[in-house]
């Protein structure tokens, strides 16, 4: 699954592990998010959609869908 986890904790400004110290997980954990290397739960999902307020269909992109 593709994501825009990454362009979007860059917009941020934030590093991976500021991301994860918000999420309360691992700094590798959001790197094999980015990556697409592992789907995050559905509490993660929702605590990421809460954190960058927006909806998880607009983070979370199914099959080939373009990385913004």
């Amino acid at each position: 699954m593709q994501s825009r986890v990454r362009a979007l904790r860059e917009a941020q400004g934030w590093s991976q592990g500021e991301l994860a110290e918000r999420l309360a997980v691992s700094r590798q954990t959001v790197n094999a998010i980015e990556t697409g290397k592992y789907d995050p739960s559905l509490p993660l999902a929702f605590r990421l959609a809460r954190l960058f307020g927006e909806p998880i269909e607009a983070i979370f992109l199914p099959g080939e869908a373009a990385q913004s």
